[in-house]
């Protein structure tokens, strides 16, 4: 489990990046680079990390489902994942 300053940190850049990127868009396009420093560091994309929705794991990110591999696990056993059962053979 994550710490709770951790996730609050990445929701704050989610923010920061969706708040400058019209800036961001339009002083690439001019080539104006000096203003795009003068930025927050935060508010670029790049600095944006996958982090689980639910338990804040930042490795075993399932891109598709918002979640850890483990998180994963336990929803579609408990079948709350529509389409996904655990195989069996």
């Amino acid at each position: 489990m994550a710490k709770e300053s951790m996730k609050a940190r990445e929701v704050k850049r989610q923010k920061l990046v969706k708040k400058y990127e019209a800036k961001r868009k339009q002083y690439k396009e001019e080539g104006n680079y000096e203003a795009l420093h003068l930025l927050p560091r935060n508010s670029s994309k790049v600095r944006l990390h996958n982090r689980c929705s639910q338990g804040g794991r930042p490795k075993g990110y399932m891109r598709q489902f918002g979640v850890s591999r483990i998180v994963f696990r336990e929803m579609a056993s408990n079948g709350l994942i529509p389409g996904v059962k655990k195989a069996s053979w």
